[in-house]
Parts: structure tokens; C-alpha cells; sequence
């Protein structure tokens, strides 16, 4: 029992690094919760999860590794980058020549948003790939096959409590400040997506 709530306490500190970073998920949950509180936080959360539990089983099998796939970060970071700057110039344009009933509505839907900015995010790939790697092979160690659940499970209600959270703060906030405030926290929000779009770019060439 020792054992299990010590390993428990090492996924979710650990986990932290990846669950509470700043990035374009981060930022494009904010954008929805701005809209669509915390049920849009929650489907993001599904979209990831639908990206992130299989990457979890296929490396708890050894079936993914950088030997067999090493150009995989090139094209994650190519595909990221033109995904967020899609993103962003559609939300940016929303805002500024969509009128006050598009502002309110969200045109992109959350859980293709989760699923889009987790499966190509060279980062969260990346993490998986070294951090995330190595908890799951300790829960291996300890419970064999199992341990591939079992240190999913430990990790992603991070990812529901934290998305989930952050939109609802996020909604909140809509009521303490003015329409043309909120259209400039919008554009600043898109504007940090295509500085993360950048990023993979620049990641690419180092």
C-alpha cells in the first residue's frame, strides 16, 4: 500500500511539468472557457485523452520509439505549427470582423481542438517519449502489464481537474471586463498560439 500511494505522489508531482505548462493547449483552453466555461474544458480534455491514451499503450508495449520513427518530430512540429496558426488567424478574424454573436460562441469545436493541439504538439509527444516513458515503466515494474493503466489513470484526471478549472476561471472572468477588453485578451491569447506556431517551426531547424 506504501509503495502504490508513494509511486501515486511521484506520477502526479511529475506529471505537473507536463499537465500545468504553459502552451498552445493551455492557451486555447483558456480561449474556449472564455466562452464555453467548463464543459469546454472538459472536452478538451477529451480530445487529449483520446490522443494520449493510446501514445501511453503503445509505448507501455514498446511499440513507438525514436529508432523506428526518427523523423516523427519534424513532421509533428510542421503539421503543430500550421495548425496553430490556422487556429489563430480563424479566431483572430472571428473577434475582429465576426460581430458580437460570433464572440460568444465558439466556432472551433473543444474536443477537435484537444485532439489537434495534443497529437501534433512536439512537446507533449516528447514528454511522453522521456518523462512519461520512464513512469510507465516503473508501473511496470511493479505490476507488469497493469502498470500501463495504472499510471494512466494516476495522470490524466490531472488533465480534467486542471482544463476543467482553468475554462471555469476563464468564464468568470467574462463578467468583470468590457467587450472591447475581452476582444483584446482574445487576440493576446491567439497571438501566444502563433508564438508557440513559431516555436515548432524553430524547433524544426535546431
Amino acid at each position: 500500500m506504501i509503495q502504490v500511494l508513494e509511486f501515486a505522489l511521484a506520477v502526479i508531482i511529475i506529471s505537473a511539468s507536463g499537465v500545468m505548462s504553459p502552451g498552445p493547449l493551455f492557451a486555447a483552453n483558456i480561449s474556449h472557457g472564455l466562452r464555453g466555461g467548463v464543459k469546454s474544458g472538459i472536452k478538451i480534455a477529451v480530445g487529449h485523452t483520446i490522443v494520449e491514451f493510446p501514445l501511453v499503450i503503445l509505448l507501455g508495449i514498446g511499440a513507438l520509439s525514436l529508432e523506428t520513427f526518427p523523423e516523427f518530430r519534424i513532421l509533428i512540429s510542421a503539421f503543430g505549427a500550421v495548425t496553430l496558426f490556422v487556429f489563430a488567424f480563424m479566431q483572430i478574424r472571428t473577434v475582429l470582423y465576426g460581430g458580437k454573436d460570433s464572440i460568444s460562441k465558439p466556432r472551433q469545436n473543444p474536443i477537435i481542438t484537444g485532439i489537434a493541439f495534443s497529437a501534433l504538439n512536439p512537446f507533449f509527444i516528447i514528454w511522453w517519449l522521456t518523462i512519461g516513458l520512464k513512469l510507465i515503466t516503473d508501473a511496470m515494474l511493479i505490476w507488469a502489464f497493469a502498470g500501463i493503466l495504472i499510471v494512466f489513470v494516476m495522470h490524466i484526471w490531472m488533465d480534467f481537474v486542471w482544463l476543467g478549472g482553468i475554462s471555469f476561471l476563464a468564464s468568470k472572468s467574462t463578467q468583470i471586463i468590457s467587450n472591447s477588453n475581452y476582444k483584446i485578451l482574445m487576440i493576446g491569447l491567439n497571438v501566444m498560439l502563433i508564438y508557440f506556431g513559431i516555436t515548432f517551426l524553430l524547433d524544426i531547424m535546431s
